[in-house]
């Protein structure tokens, strides 16, 4: 063996996976079951999950690292750069990369990126709160958003629910026309309040600074989820937050943003039900038919992890990447 001295590095060869790549790897069934399995460990406390370190850009935007890691996976580390002027600029508002590290060695074994799976796990979150708390016969859906949360909503809840309509609804009539031409049950509405009083299922995807829906406009037996981030007030109404059962990734979702969400301050955490424990069997779902169920996503680590590893070890199955000498 050679003296601590004596040894380098040497060339490791990285596997690099594009977001193309990424797209055409990702299972979007494989990831919501794997998303199910995440949220139980992370119940659990089976997962590390550290608090995410921001950099803030006065004008401009922020930027997290978000790491985490669970036995038999890599360890994962995130950077998430969101910044909202970049539309004008034809690029997305959040750019992220994620990389993997060998947990046995810690050595860097893959690169790809995360802008993609950052738009799609957040959606695939959502997405599992309707198939566990929705009620069984839901048929209509409402899509508050029609931006990049707004098209993976359109995308995955076909796969929870058989609906007979979707609904898609914007500030801009155009993207939601455009947006709901990728499904054939789907339509573009204007009146949103009439929609979301009809809808079994509403799924806020918004970039909203103010409530977009009203408590009042939601029936009993609707299951609301929320995906929207923009303090300090937030997409959903507070009156439906107190009043409904909520159910939350983590409890951490309690904290003061960017941590936790502004919809959340102030509420005892003990209010919240993460949605692990309700996966596990430790904690009830939903109660009866009449009852409103609400799921607020913050957006944690694991669900990035879980995505970045079926990525990955789809790659490595299909021989799909190039690699890189570092």
């Amino acid at each position: 063996m050679k003296s601590p001295a004596e040894t380098a590095k040497g060339e490791f060869r990285v596997l690099c996976l594009s977001e193309a790549d990424v797209v055409h790897l990702l299972d979007p069934r494989a990831l919501l079951d794997g998303l199910a399995e995440g949220f139980i460990a992370l119940s659990s406390g089976t997962v590390q999950v550290p608090a995410r370190p921001a950099i803030t850009v006065p004008g401009k935007g922020f930027s997290l690292a978000m790491p985490a890691w669970a036995d038999g996976m890599n360890i994962m580390v995130k950077v998430v750069n969101v910044f909202e002027g970049n539309l004008a600029l034809g690029l997305p508002s959040h750019l992220a990369l994620i990389t993997l590290f060998d947990p046995a060695t810690g050595a860097l074994v893959c690169v790809m990126d995360g802008t993609c799976i950052t738009g799609v796990r957040t959606a695939a979150s959502a997405v599992l709160s309707v198939r566990e708390l929705a009620r069984k016969d839901a048929t209509t859906a409402t899509i508050v958003g029609a931006g990049v949360q707004g098209r993976e909503h359109l995308r995955l809840l076909p796969l929870v629910r058989d609906l007979a309509e979707i609904r898609v609804a914007s500030l801009d009539p155009e993207d939601a026309e455009r947006l709901a031409r990728h499904h054939p049950r789907a339509r573009a509405v204007t009146d949103l309040e009439a929609a979301v009083r009809t809808s079994d299922v509403v799924c806020l995807a918004s970039h909203s600074y103010e409530p977009v829906i009203e408590r009042r406009w939601v029936r009993p037996g609707t299951h609301v989820s929320s995906v929207g981030y923009a303090p300090p007030r937030g997409e959903m109404p507070l009156d439906l937050v107190r009043q409904a059962a909520l159910y939350v990734e983590t409890r951490e979702a309690f904290k003061p943003p960017p941590v936790g969400c502004a919809e959340l301050a102030g509420l005892d955490p003990q209010a919240g039900i993460e949605l692990g424990e309700v996966l596990s069997g430790r904690k009830p779902g939903r109660a009866c038919d009449d009852e409103i169920t609400v799921y607020k996503a913050m957006g944690v680590a694991i669900e990035d992890m879980v995505a970045a590893q079926l990525v990955y070890e789809e790659a490595k199955a299909r021989g799909v990447g190039h690699h890189l000498a570092i």
